[in-house]
């Protein structure tokens, strides 16, 4: 058979299946006739008979189309053939001449010249041959494939992989099937190609062979040499690098530091995915002044609890002639306890721990640990149930002494017992007919251990108790909140106290009474519609005073002064002080709010406590609270425009005439990338500390302003970016802390250089410099500054970040 025209040809899945011919230029919505009864394309929109026992078969409409067409028994897919002058034989072959193309399900094949054989359903081709398998993309002369197993070869291919845009070439290209591949004597970068005739990617690595495995997304590549700007910069017997961001087992890429106290560091860890919800990761690392690290990870993750290991051995430190260690154990979940009365009890671990006292200061980023000096060993068991709750804990710390800064260490709670019953909009027990109340009890039993020679107090056995009862009546227009409490403790010490006595107890009752006003209106500003709110707020809180002069302190302290502590019933955090108060907070907060989406434009507060008697209860060695009025609080928070933000405030001291404390803070953020955040702390006769941080294109400065690509993609190639944080004292005239650095975006490479300065004590500081080329898909080599710039810089932005994987139909032919 044979026609001058551009034709289809229609081939069934079955071998032995041959559909009729017809022109393009005469296709419509129908096809021709089927031989053995198939669906036609015309037919689809009508029942048809399913499989015996099932009922009619029909279409289930979709917005979306598949990324993975139908497969398996009932699914076979049907070959289209397209071409200008199309022959055969009915049964064995198909030659196809002049723009031949072939499509079976995700798979597309053109060609100069086509021939297709269905007795073993074998396609070649020859003359600018292109193949699209499920968006991966091939082109060569020669082309010999069979369509069910994806079983053959290309010769002299150029190939592009969907996941990661990474391309090559080889001499050859042999196909396991459609998810495994060989390439001979081949290429792989992700550079995309100019379109020059002398372009070169800017990083390549050649190989003797490449064995890609779409279905792991990974690659491994045997007698493979790293090329950047032409220079060779890493060789390798065998190699395995991603496709993707999943995971796989191997060597990761070598990191090295320049640290001013460990020398030039040098690590090569070695990943191991041992399930999908388990890893760990195993990291030597060199020191040129210290000797070895042994450094080690293992993460898990399961339906009912999940965890974290991380471990250090340094056997022989040359600098503190003395083996060190650490490690650090975070687990936490639930238990089943089988019995449905008791149901999921919860655990919790936070294990941490370190050679010597000295291990914060020599290894300043080992720990996770907010406080680096202080490491908490902690472990809990908790259990609830309806409106009962309760828990077990046990917890003791390792301080870590310095002999120029020595701190008290901190209470050992061996054990902690609590429980706590609460009910909310709930009726008093004996009277249903008055409901609306919120009441609690809570229980806490605790024994406190310390060296009581650091601690200049005995230890002690405490037990507290606190109820409290409220009735809130809350309108849209106004709210008012009475509330009860009594707090109620004992003490056991195993040492007497100054007046000799070895036990003590105290009870002391609160009242508050809370309310507020709710003000709104329409209005308008710089030609923006708001909606307008004024919310006055008092607060009066009346504690008798309990003299707990002689009680020792275990846990209390003293609350800060800000909005969320001003309304507060006790002026101390912690169980062993409860202040005496007869005062009234007021308060007044102004708001802008956008009357279509709710979001707050500006806010203004402003607060301050009326005293009408002195406050004596003190934290030991403080001074009873004379003063009538408090210092007033200010506080504004400006978001008029995204791209603006400003929030502050300040303690203002009427009497002095001076601001006591003040903190501001800004950002200006025009775009993905381009951020600056300025923040001022201030304690006057304290402190005074200044804050910035940024990341923004260096190009800028000459005009180029990048492509808007969206977050995670750069602003595109050929771009400098500075980046950093400076922490400055200003009455000790230095840096404290300070993060330094540069990135360069090459589109399918990224260069960076950072430096990291910490303040370890008041007189040394640690410092260390980070160089990290990223071959973009491909790995890292170097230090890793991420971490580092995500950490301290506000609103940092990678500039390659984790994105959806893109659909086959982003390359479809």
């Amino acid at each position: 058979m044979r026609r001058a025209s551009r034709s289809l040809f229609l081939l069934s899945p079955v071998s032995h299946a041959v559909f009729s011919l017809v022109s393009c230029a005469a296709l419509g919505l129908g096809y021709g006739g089927s031989a053995h009864g198939q669906p036609l394309p015309s037919e689809l929109n009508t029942p048809a008979a399913g499989p015996a026992g099932n009922g009619p078969v029909r279409l289930k409409g979709s917005a979306m189309l598949a990324e993975q067409p139908p497969s398996g028994p009932g699914n076979e897919l049907p070959t289209f053939v397209f071409g200008d002058r199309i022959s055969g034989r009915p049964n064995l072959e198909t030659i196809i001449d002049g723009n031949a193309e072939l499509r079976r399900g995700a798979t597309s094949i053109r060609a100069d010249r086509l021939e297709y054989y269905q007795p073993t359903d074998t396609v070649k081709t020859r003359g600018n041959v292109r193949i699209n398998n499920a968006g991966n993309r091939f082109r060569g002369p020669e082309l010999e494939i069979k369509l069910d197993t994806f079983e053959g070869f290309f010769s002299q291919p150029e190939y592009q992989f969907l996941v990661n845009g990474g391309h090559g070439r080889a001499d050859r290209v042999d196909f396991l099937d459609d998810k495994h591949l060989v390439a001979r004597n081949a290429t792989f970068t992700t550079c995309e190609r100019g379109n020059e005739a002398s372009w070169e990617p800017a990083w390549v690595m050649r190989a003797r062979s490449i064995k890609f495995d779409l279905e792991e997304e990974t690659g491994e590549a045997t007698g493979a040499v790293l090329r950047f700007k032409n220079v060779p910069i890493l060789a390798f017997p065998t190699m395995s690098f991603p496709l993707s961001d999943k995971r796989k087992s191997g060597v990761l890429p070598p990191t090295f530091d320049l640290d001013s106290t460990s020398g030039t560091l040098v690590t090569v860890p070695y990943y191991f995915d041992i399930a999908p919800n388990r890893d760990a990761t195993l990291s030597p690392t060199f020191m040129s002044k210290r000797g070895v690290d042994l450094g080690a990870e293992f993460r898990y993750l399961e339906r009912d609890y999940k965890g974290e290991l991380r471990t250090s051995l340094m056997p022989g430190d040359r600098l503190r002639d003395r083996n060190r260690w650490t490690y650090a154990l975070q687990h936490s979940g639930t238990y089943n306890t089988g019995l449905s009365r008791i149901g999921n009890v919860g655990f919790n671990l936070n294990l941490n721990r370190a050679s010597d006292n000295n291990y914060w200061r020599d290894f300043p980023r080992s720990s996770s640990s907010l406080t680096q000096r202080l490491l908490a060993n902690d472990g809990s068991v908790s259990w609830s149930q309806g409106f009962f709750s309760t828990s077990a804990r046990a917890l003791k710390w390792q301080t870590l002494q310095d002999v120029s800064s020595p701190i008290t260490p901190p209470y050992d709670r061996l054990p902690q017992l609590t429980a706590s019953y609460t009910r909310v909009n709930a009726p008093l027990a004996g009277l249903a007919n008055l409901g609306g109340f919120d009441w609690s009890l809570d229980g806490d039993y605790t024994r406190f251990s310390s060296v009581s020679r650091l601690t200049g107090q005995p230890n002690a056995d405490r037990a507290f108790a606190r109820a409290q009862i409220s009735r809130p009546w809350i309108t849209p227009g106004w709210y008012i909140t009475p509330k009860l409490q009594l707090h109620a403790a004992s003490y056991q010490f195993d040492a007497p106290l100054a007046n000799g006595s070895r036990s003590a107890s105290r009870a002391v009752p609160t009242f508050s009474l809370d309310s507020g006003l709710q003000f709104e209106r329409d209005t308008r500003f710089f030609g923006r519609n708001f909606t307008q709110t004024l919310e006055p707020r008092a607060f009066y809180v009346r504690t008798p005073y309990r003299d707990q002069s002689l009680l020792p302190n275990y846990d209390s302290g003293a609350n800060d002064f800000n909005f969320a502590t001003v309304f507060t019933e006790n002026a101390f955090v912690g169980n062993d002080r409860i202040s005496d108060a007869n005062l009234l907070t007021l308060g007044l907060t102004s708001r802008l709010l956008d009357p279509a989406t709710g979001a707050e434009a500006v806010r203004l507060g402003v607060a301050q406590r009326l005293r009408f008697s002195d406050q004596r209860v003190t934290l030991p060695g403080g001074q009873p609270v004379v003063d009538r009025f408090s210092d007033v609080l200010f506080g504004a928070s400006l978001n008029w425009v995204p791209q603006w933000s400003f929030d502050g405030t300040t303690q203002y001291n009427p009497k002095t005439g001076q601001s006591e404390r003040t903190t501001l803070g800004a950002r200006y953020s025009p775009s993905n990338y381009r951020v600056i955040s300025a923040a001022l702390r201030r304690q006057r006769n304290v402190s005074q500390q200044f804050d910035v941080g940024w990341q923004w294109p260096i190009n800028d400065l000459w005009g180029d302003k990048g492509q808007d690509l969206g977050a995670g993609r750069g602003q595109g190639g050929g771009r400098w970016y500075s980046v950093g944080r400076l922490n400055y004292s200003v009455p000790d005239k230095k840096l404290v802390d300070a993060v330094i650095g540069f990135e360069y975006d090459g589109c399918c490479w990224i260069g960076r250089v950072v430096m990291q300065r910490s303040q370890s004590s008041t007189a040394t500081a640690n410092t260390r410099i980070l160089f990290q080329l990223e071959f973009v898909g491909f790995s890292r080599l170097g230090a890793n500054p991420l971490q580092t710039l995500k950490s301290n810089i506000p609103r940092y932005q990678f500039l390659r970040d984790k994105t959806d994987p893109p659909s086959r139909f982003t390359t479809y032919d």
